[in-house]
């Protein structure tokens, strides 16, 4: 179901926005109608949904109007064309009063800055959009002190903002987004400000976080590697256009354009790919029943020297080489089970590939990725791999 859905939305800066508006629905570029009318497009037709409990992310260069989509979608801007959509309600068609109270009750903020009061403990700084809402006092302590353990700041709740690091103030602005217990959650660029090390940490925090609440997360960044960890669908824009969306396999391996190909062109692709991205569906695989002659000469059709063993509703068993099926046959045996190599090489589908290169160096037999089952989905053998990793995709 989807929570979030934005349509045709645009953002036009001026005091004179109608004829920008119509060159840009007749197809004007930005500079056209800059220069003709001295308005600047920020977001020009954006449309896409966000289904409950997606992260999904939006990037791109500095200017290319990714905050200005965001700020947007809780009107902290005013658009200027579209519409939007919160669990079917248009945002647009809502009175003042009421928008104000999806801003307040179903979206939580997190800014760049970590925008926290200074005079103020931490427990009354993630408290501070309860009190807004005029909840009672030891409801809304109770509610900021889940928040404060959540993000793992539990003992620091008396402290002040002068007294945690970066970092730890990061945390209290998300405990403070949380603590309301929004639908929502938009995050704009909130770790950039922040040391390497202490950005990963925070990176993996927050992935910690979604695991447990699933919340709708709309996050914003710069950096492409932070998107293809975060996002489970990302938005590329330029020049106030999504320019491409997808998954990040998707986008890494399949760039729209040759900007979004530049942009893809540098990031580590052992860490970003999966082990779905680049596995290969097995040529054949045997069921314990079919026997040794039937599985040589599977391989004889193929040019292989080994199967996977699978049964009926495919549960990876084994991997049988040619060399223990020709044997099996001269003992006359015709069960594949006393031959099964058991000791295979596997991996989830998820799996980086970074964490797989140096098994698939050393193994003889192919990595059999498996569900949580171990219902065999693919294999991965070095070609498709070192094709994936050269940003091409794998094959059949």
């Amino acid at each position: 179901m989807d929570k979030l859905e934005i349509r045709n939305l645009v953002k036009i800066y001026g005091h004179n926005t109608d004829k920008a508006l119509e060159m840009l629905k007749n197809g004007a570029e930005n500079d056209e109608i800059r220069q003709k009318t001295k308005q600047v497009v920020g977001v020009r037709d954006v449309s896409f949904s966000v289904k409950s409990g997606e992260s999904f992310v939006i990037m791109g260069l500095s200017g290319s109007g990714k905050s200005t989509l965001l700020r947007c979608i809780n009107q902290l801007i005013k658009p200027t064309a579209g519409e939007i959509y919160l669990d079917g309600e248009n945002l647009f068609a809502m009175p003042p009063r009421q928008l104000l109270e999806v801003r307040r009750k179903r979206m939580g903020m997190v800014f760049q800055r970590f925008a926290l009061l200074p005079h103020r403990t931490i427990a009354d700084n993630v408290a501070y959009g309860l009190e807004v809402q005029a909840v009672k006092r030891a409801e809304r302590k109770q509610q900021a002190m889940q928040a404060i353990e959540l993000v793992g700041l539990k003992g620091w709740e008396d402290s002040y903002p002068h007294n945690l690091s970066g970092g730890m103030q990061q945390r209290v602005g998300i405990a403070r987004a949380l603590a309301t217990n929004p639908d929502i959650l938009l995050m704009d660029e909130p770790f950039s400000a922040l040391d390497p090390l202490i950005r990963q940490d925070m990176q993996d925090e927050l992935l910690e976080i979604q695991k447990k609440l699933q919340k709708t997360i709309i996050f914003i960044t710069h950096d492409l590697d932070e998107a293809l960890k975060i996002g489970e669908r990302i938005a590329l824009m330029k020049d106030a256009r999504v320019v491409q969306m997808g998954e990040p396999e998707d986008i890494l391996l399949s760039p729209a354009t040759e900007y979004v190909a530049r942009f893809v062109e540098h990031v580590d692709r052992t860490r970003a790919l999966t082990a779905s991205a680049v596995m290969i569906k097995p040529r054949a695989a045997v069921y314990p029943k079919d026997g040794p002659l039937t599985a040589l000469h599977l391989m004889e059709k193929y040019g292989i020297s080994g199967l996977f063993v699978t049964d009926r509703a495919g549960h990876l068993m084994g991997y049988l080489m040619a060399d223990d099926a020709s044997r099996l046959v001269k003992k006359g045996e015709k069960q594949l089970v006393n031959a099964l190599n058991k000791d295979v090489p596997t991996a989830s589908p998820e799996t980086p590939l970074a964490d797989l290169l140096d098994i698939l160096a050393r193994t003889q037999i192919p990595i059999a990725v498996v569900d949580e089952d171990q219902v065999l989905k693919g294999i991965l053998v070095r070609g498709p791999v070192i094709a994936g990793l050269a940003g091409e995709r794998s094959g059949e």
